[in-house]
């Protein structure tokens, strides 16, 4: 089931990140950092199932390599350190992260051969989209 996520997206929009970004607790100049960069995402899964989302910008790298399921440790673009679990519900690949209390689901699924990911904090969602480029 996560194969359809495999391969490398390109960001096409990003509605209301400003406003997540605001409600998980990001400052000021990384918000406006965070609003004009447009990552890639590039997916990919070894014989093992280890999973890898690396988010490739011009402004920061970041990586996470997990299971399905299995928590793992996550450092964030924006420098929160989160336990994190990802899970396959509905065809969708759903990463809760936790920190210092609070909770964030972001929710990635394949809609008309789009990538969706709908990040939530409270009733706060962005949508971000990309489209496949290999």
């Amino acid at each position: 089931m996560v194969d359809k996520f495999v391969g490398t997206w390109k960001m096409v929009t990003s509605d209301n990140f400003d406003d997540y970004m605001r409600a998980i607790g990001v400052g000021f100049a990384t918000r406006q950092v965070g609003n004009r960069t447009k990552p890639n995402l590039i997916v990919t899964m070894d014989e093992q199932g280890t999973v890898s989302m690396k988010s490739q910008s011009t402004f920061k790298t970041t990586e996470i390599k997990f299971k399905l399921n299995e928590p793992f440790e996550e450092t964030t673009a924006d420098d929160r350190k989160t336990t994190s679990v990802v899970s396959l519900e509905n065809g969708k690949l759903v990463q809760k992260q936790s920190w210092d209390g609070k909770e964030t689901n972001i929710e990635r699924e394949i809609a008309d051969g789009k990538l969706v990911a709908k990040c939530r904090m409270g009733d706060v969602v962005a949508v971000r989209t990309y489209v496949k480029e290999a």
